[in-house]
């Protein structure tokens, strides 16, 4: 009779902590501020001040937007905020950057959030690989955020982990 195969990682006190159930599951949006500009580039004011007027802020009910110019022109400071002023009362949430830039600042938020009462003395690894691209910043602030509770902290996938620390 052969010997039972037995999943010591199951029965061990190992908690897995996965960044990618932490990603955004609200709508990302991008607003280009060069579309309310004269060939992408020049803010004549009149004009962008209607054209902000008359935009429908509406479709940006409820979701995270980035707000920014993908065209290298020089703007005032006030047309992002005049934009801004108009789309706080429809979003979420407005980040001047990339959707990259919302992404990071939403996990952010999530993981200064966390309640790190699981965690609290027991052996951690956070999980490498996730079918979403995780800001490699939210690994950072995590492993910040985990060490000082935590027994110890890994990084990878339970058969194969980095031993990152052990208090």
């Amino acid at each position: 009779m052969k010997d039972e195969i037995v999943n010591k990682v199951a029965q061990s006190t190992l908690v897995t902590f996965d960044l990618e159930e932490l990603y955004p599951s609200e709508v990302l949006l991008e607003v280009d501020l060069s579309q309310w500009l004269d060939q992408g580039f020049i803010l004549r004011e009149k004009e962008f001040r209607k054209a902000i007027k008359n935009h429908d802020w509406d479709q940006y009910s409820c979701n995270y937007i980035a707000l920014n110019c993908k065209t290298d022109a020089i703007l005032p400071a006030w047309a992002s905020l005049l934009i801004t002023s108009q789309l706080s009362k429809v979003a979420e949430q407005i980040v001047w950057g990339t959707i990259k830039d919302l992404e990071k600042q939403l996990f952010s938020q999530a993981i200064a959030n966390l309640d790190l009462t699981p965690f609290e003395g027991k052996p951690v690894i956070v999980k490498g690989c996730s079918e979403k691209e995780v800001p490699e910043a939210a690994f950072v602030e995590l492993i910040q955020k985990l060490q000082p509770v935590v027994k110890s902290l890994f990084y990878g996938e339970a058969c194969s982990s980095v031993p990152l620390y052990k208090s």
